[in-house]
This record gives structure tokens, sequence and C-alpha cells, in this order.
């Protein structure tokens, strides 16, 4: 994406714009303030932003030998005719008349507020107070918020910053104050808190914290449009003379694509950070570029019965101030702000019966995580922040303190097959890539609602309830799945958002992985557990590349261009807001059977332990898919004269659309029919056919979805045989499709309750309902959807509105 494109970019199109100039300043830490209001349905308050002059600015600079960035022009349009802002900045020499208080702090004792009213009134595309110039324009990442304020923090003003102020920056060797001294105090005074070394994060965070109440020092010009907010202050050309630290006051639209306000299982009213395409621009200002990795604080006030779940490293406790009560939580992990997630409603924490003491409310966890968590990295990659991996505490430990929350009326459920898993899959994972990235994890059974089975934050898991249904396998599966996603996909992220089966490919092929550790098979049984999953998975890429775009399967679609952006820092995300795409799975599908490929070159147990070197090497950082093949290759050179190598694997599997066209995948292909023809030979056998496990009855189910058809009366057998309506959702999903196809009117109740209590997966089912002219069938899934539509997630309603045409 180009500079004269940037501003200008079709509504219509399905790329998702990244619009924040990241390569002139990055945010390095926000604070948030917000309050819940649930009879509104918006989220209100401040986020405060620290910022820093990017090390491409700065390095651009340097060689060129004066200051450059993005000329913008046209970005702040002329609303009304007039002459360009009359206020003088006069005013900034104000700024310099500093005063000591008695109590040793420094404060400004001036504020100078620019009436955005006026600027907005008489905005022209001159510059008079720039110069000969144009002035430099913050660019954040903001979409369907309503900003109130911007303005300039004053820190000096802060409590306590004195220790902080440098005496050869507040004069000059005469004794003679500077003339930029309120600029260069506040630089100094933020350059000494982002120096902090990371064993020092608690006084770094305090500095944060009281700073971010520190008074205004003059209101910043702002304007807002489809997809971003945009900030200068006039007579600023220079990202370095920038203000560091702003203070945006802003409130939520209750449309806002990045949460979700509903009600859960037992008609309480909740809001939750839906995973949504566009991220977290319509829940606060910020920097969406996986690049602009930053720490965060939040204050959140809800209603005093509710519970404040977050994203944060921390186990918080409210604090009750009248009818709200205050959670606070932090990150001390650079992450991107896509990371950031959020979910307040009425829950109630699942515990053993026998658990009287959970340890993460022990007085021991946390000193734990006070003590040894912190540890400095010195050996890692990514840039300094307290690290877990080189903790030795960490290293031995088996399983991370963990919670689980969900609706009161699925608090039994939830108890009896999610919370005795989330110790044996954490620990199984840990197992096999080594210590787990983060000090902790909560899992929260979301709304039916919620578009996926899951959703991996760091430290919180979402899960759909209809993991909790036909027994423990798919809830296994599942979470097996999203805790794969903290150290592929979080701890090591994609460089480039299009590159998603470096996360979506890794969970998929990990979680067969951690869920035959929690089982305790033998290798034979992980074999053959494997390629029955292996064969279910090539069945459903097989349809979906059949059923889909070309351009949507190709899992490098930039191909050389991947991870490049522009001169700002700029870019977009292709097709990131298709709403289609959300519901594909070839990310997942021929990500995993790269990996299978791969694996299968140089056997499992070996390909395990370089996944475990690979994360020593690249966790806490940003990669592209050359990044981990190119170290495939260097640690297995034998391959190359196999014909083998980086680009060989673009060609086939990363930059062409299709199933791959490899002698050595026909292998894998082979292996896996074979194992189908020889489960067919055993369906012969009535003995083996008495009970089946959920991903055999899966495949049973297809086979008898490619018979022309199946009578009344074999299906009602089927049913009465294996009980499907009490199976798990996959298998439940089979059996709608079954009752759909054959048009069996007495199971039609079974597809009501799936499309309603089983959203996440329904999808399909509305497009079978109609593709298959059946005017009972068709008006069934119109009723359905306006039943459920007001409640249904976005995206998945505007895909399905789209089916029922």
């Amino acid at each position: 994406m180009n500079e004269s494109t940037e501003s200008v970019l079709d509504p219509n199109k399905d790329d998702l714009p990244l619009m924040a100039n990241t390569n002139y300043m990055l945010v390095r830490h926000y604070v948030l303030d917000l309050a819940i209001n649930f009879d509104r349905e918006v989220i209100s308050g401040t986020v405060v932003l620290f910022l820093e002059t990017s090390k491409v600015h700065k390095k651009a600079s340097s060689s060129s030998g004066m200051d450059q960035h993005p000329s913008w022009e046209g970005l702040f349009e002329n609303e009304q005719s007039g002459s360009s802002c009359s206020v003088s900045y006069a005013c900034k020499d104000k700024m310099s008349n500093l005063a000591n208080h008695s109590d040793g702090r420094v404060t400004n004792v001036n504020n100078c507020n620019h009436s955005n009213n006026e600027w907005a009134r008489g905005i022209s595309g001159t510059r008079e107070h720039c110069g000969n110039g144009k002035d430099f324009v913050l660019v954040l990442d903001c979409c369907n918020l309503v900003v109130n304020k911007v303005e300039e923090v004053n820190v000096i003003a802060a409590e306590g910053i004195e220790k902080l102020i440098r005496m050869d920056v507040l004069k000059r060797e005469d004794g003679i104050y500077s003339p930029g001294l309120q600029n260069d105090l506040q630089s100094s005074i933020l350059d000494e808190i982002l120096g902090l070394a990371a064993e020092h994060w608690q006084e770094q965070h305090n500095y944060f914290i009281q700073c971010s109440e520190a008074p205004g020092c003059g209101e910043l010009e702002f304007q807002t449009d489809m997809w971003s907010l945009k900030i200068k202050k006039p007579g600023i050309q220079s990202p370095k003379d920038f203000p560091r630290v702003l203070r945006i006051w802003y409130e939520t639209k209750p449309e806002g694509g990045s949460v979700k306000w509903t009600k859960d299982q037992c008609g309480r009213p909740c809001v939750y950070t839906a995973g949504s395409p566009i991220n977290n621009r319509a829940l606060f200002p910020c920097q969406e570029p996986p690049v602009a990795m930053a720490t965060w604080q939040a204050s959140i006030w809800a209603p005093k019965d509710s519970v404040v779940l977050l994203s944060g490293e921390n186990c918080a406790k409210p604090h009750q101030n009248g009818a709200l009560s205050k959670w606070f939580y932090y990150v001390t992990m650079l992450m991107p702000a896509s990371t950031f997630t959020l979910a307040v409603g009425y829950w109630l924490e699942v515990k053993d019966e026998c658990t009287f003491n959970h340890p993460l409310q022990s007085p021991l966890f946390s000193k734990f995580i006070n003590e040894n968590c912190r540890v400095s990295m010195t050996t890692c990659g990514h840039p300094p922040y307290p690290c877990h991996f080189q903790n030795p505490v960490v290293q031995v430990q088996d399983c991370i303190p963990h919670r689980v929350f969900a609706p009161d009326c699925l608090k039994l459920r939830s108890q009896e097959f999610l919370l005795p898993l989330v110790a044996q899959c954490l620990s199984a994972a840990s197992c096999v890539l080594g210590t787990h990235p983060f000090c902790r994890v909560d899992v929260l059974i979301v709304p039916h609602s919620f578009s996926s089975l899951g959703m991996a934050s760091p430290h919180i898991i979402f899960l759909s309830q209809s993991v909790l249904s036909g027994g423990n396998h798919l809830c296994g599966v599942r979470l097996c799945h999203e805790i794969a996603h903290a150290w592929f996909g979080l701890a090591i992220g994609a460089r480039d958002w299009t590159e998603e089966w470096i996360s979506e490919g890794f969970a998929t092929y990990l979680e067969d992985v951690f869920w035959a550790n929690v089982q305790k098979l033998s290798q034979e049984e992980m074999k053959e557990q494997q390629q029955l999953r292996s064969l279910l998975r090539w069945r459903r890429l097989r349809e979906e590349i059949q059923n889909s775009e070309e351009e949507l399967q190709v899992l490098r679609p930039n191909k050389e261009n991947t991870g490049v952006v522009s001169n700002s820092g700029g870019t977009i995300v292709k097709h990131g807001r298709n709403p289609g795409k959300n519901f594909m799975q070839v990310h997942y599908l021929k990500g995993y059977f790269l990996l299978y490929y791969l694996e299968n070159q140089v056997g499992q147990k070996i390909f395990l332990k370089f996944l475990g070197r690979f994360v020593e090497k690249f966790h806490g950082q940003l990669i592209l898919s050359e990044d981990f093949l190119q170290m495939f290759m260097e640690n297995f050179p034998q391959l190359e004269s196999q014909g083998l190598s980086v680009e060989a694997i673009y060609q086939v599997w990363l930059d062409v659309a299709g199933l791959p066209k490899v002698t050595k995948w026909a292998g894998i292909d082979q292996r896996v029919r074979k194992g189908s023809r020889k489960r067919q030979r055993g369906c012969k056998d009535k003995v083996t056919f008495r009970e089946l496990l959920p991903d055999q009855l899966v495949l049973l189910l297809e086979f008898l979805l490619e018979m022309k058809s199946v009578s009344s009366q074999t299906l009602q057998r089927l049913q009465k045989q294996y009980c499907l309506r009490e199976q798990d959702a996959e298998v439940r999903h089979r059996w709608c499709e079954l009752v759909i196809k054959n048009k069996l009117t007495v199971a039609y109740g079974d597809l009501v309750n799936f499309l309603k209590q089983d959203q996440a997966m329904g999808i399909y089912l509305y497009g079978e309902l109609m593709i298959n002219e059946d005017a009972r069938q068709q008006q069934l899934a119109h009723r359905c959807f306006t039943m459920l539509k007001e409640e249904m997630d976005p995206t998945l309603q505007k895909v399905v509105a789209e089916m029922l045409l």
C-alpha cells in the first residue's frame, strides 16, 4: 500500500486496512481507565498512550540528516471555507514557565488549550504555523468510536516523577534554562521510564500510572474517519518533537464491531471482545500492525456483582466503590494490541468441590509471580521484558495456575467435563513444548452466540458451550488447540497477518499431539488416532477447496511481498474483512498437512524436538513463513538432496491454491486412504460397530452422506443405536446434515436445537437448507434466522443473510 492510497480505501473491498504510521512513532504502553455500561451498551473512559519515536524513523533521519515523514496531503480536509487556524503557538513558550512546589514536584502552571471546534472550522491545506514544512500527523487505528478530546499529558506534574528529572536537561552549562525545556523534560522523563530494566517492571508500571493521572497541558487537534484517528499539534513537523504522552477521552458505540453486547445462557447481560476481523480498534484507539508491540495496564469499572476477566498477568480482585467495582490488570510482555481481551459478565468460578484454596488466590502464588516470574532475559531474541522462558522455577512447573468460569446454568457441566481437563491439557502441552509462555490462564464458557469453538488470548481462553456436550472428546481436543496458541499465535506471532497458517496450522497439528498425551495412548494407538483424524481433515480440505475461491486458498497470498509495509508502516490485510473467510478452514487444514508432511520427512519425535528449539529461539517475536522454513532446512540439510527447499515449499504448499502437488505428499495421501479402507473393512464386523469413538462416528456419518439416500427407518435406527442426539457437536452436525439431505422431518427439532445452541457450527447448515430447494426446509432456515439474528455474531449474521437471499 503506497502513501497515496493510505487515506483513500474502498469501503466495499474486503481488505482490512492497518492505518497506524508505526514507522514514525510507536506506542510502548497503554493505560486504560474504562467503565462498562450495560444499560447503554457502551464502554467509556480514557486511554493514555506512551509514545516513542520509531527506530525505523530514527535510522532514516540519521542517514538523511533530516527528519522525514509522510506528507499526508488531504488527510485533514476543510469542511467549511475559512482561514487556517489562528491560535498562535506563542503559548508553547509559556509552557516553559515552570514552578517548583514545596513538595519538590515540578509542574506546569499554564495550560495551552487548542479548540478542535475552531480547528475543524478553519483547517485548510495550507500550514501557516508550520514554516515551509508540513505538520506531522500521528495516525491511530480507530473505528466506531466517539472521540471527545485528545490532550497532551504533562508528565512533569506527575507525583514522584522528580527523581527522573535530569539536571543536564533542566539547565545548560551556563545555568540558563533551555528554550524547549518543557518538551525536553517530557521526553527525558519518558526515556528514563522506558529505559528501566525488565527486572524493575513494578517501578516502571508505577511511573506509568502516576503519569497517566497527571494533568493535561493542552488539547491537540484530531479528526476521525472510517478507519483511523489522526492527531496533530500545529507547528510540530517531526515525530521526535511530537508529544510523547497523550490522553484520549472516548466512548464506544453499541454497534462497534470489536465487542459483543449480549446475554449469557442464564439471560444476564455480558460483553466480551468477540475476535472481530477489525480487532480492537472499536474498543480503544491503538496501533493495530503486529509490529506495534506494547505493554498495558487497565482499570475496568463494572457493576459490583459482575466479574471482569482480562488478558492480564495478574489475578485481579474487585475493589468496591458504591454500585461499581474496579478491577485492575496489567501485562509486562510486549504484545500486539489485537491480543487485548475483555469479558465482563455475571460468571461464576467453577471449582473442584474438594478444592478449598485455589493457587491463584494464595499468598504463595503472589510471591511466586512477584519474585520468580520476573527474571530479566539476556539470551532471548526478543526486546527486553520479564520473560518466562529462562526462569528455573517455571521450567520445572508441571502446570500453570488456572481457573474456569461459566454462567450459573453451565456450572455443573463445566465442572464435569471442562475443569478436570484443563490441568491435564496444560501439562501435556508443556511436556511437548516446554515452558508455558504465560504465568496463568482463565478459561471462560462464552454465550452461545460466539462465532467459533474457541479463541485463545494471553492468559485467557474463550470456549463455546458446544464443547460441553457428548463427553470430553471435543472439549479436550478444542482445549488442546487453544492451549497450543500460547506458543504459536501468541508467544510467536505472524508478522504478516495473511500468514494465518503460522498460528492455525501449528495449533491444529499440535492438538493431536497434546490430546494423545492426555489420553496416555501408546505409540501405536497414537498413530492410529492421528491417521483417522488426518483422514477426516483430508476429506474436509478437499471439500473446502472444491467449494471456495482459489484466491482464499493461498497460505502466503502476498508471496514475495509478505511482510512488506508502506513507508509509514501502514498496510492492508488481504481479505481481512471477507466475512466468509472467518468460517473457512483452509489455513488450518492445509497448514496442518504441511507440518504433517515435514514431520514425515524426519520422524515425529525428532520433529517435535525441533519445534521446541524453534520456540526457544523465536518466542516473543514476530515471524514469517521463511523464518520457520529456513530454520527447518538448516537443521535437516540432508533433505536438500531429496529436492526439498524453502522455495520448493513455497511453490508447492504456500503460494498456490488447491491441494499440494508433490510426490511425497502422495505417500501421505496413500497412508490416509489406506487407513480409510482398513476402517471400511472393519465396518463389516457388527461387533466392532456397536461402540464407536466420536471421530469414528463422524467418519461413518460422512460415508452415509455420500450415499444417494438413506431410508428414514435406517436413520432412526442409527440415531437410537448411537444416541446421536447426545453426542458431541461434531457428530450432531453430521447427523443434522443427514436429516437435511434425506428430509427426515421427525428430526427437524434436532436441527432447530443445533442452530440455536451451536451457532458457531451452524452456518453450513443454513446453506444446506437453502441449497436443497425444499420449501419446508427453506422456511425452517428463515424462521431460525429471524429468531436468532439479533443475538448472532455480526459476521455470522451477514454470511447467513446472504445465504438466505
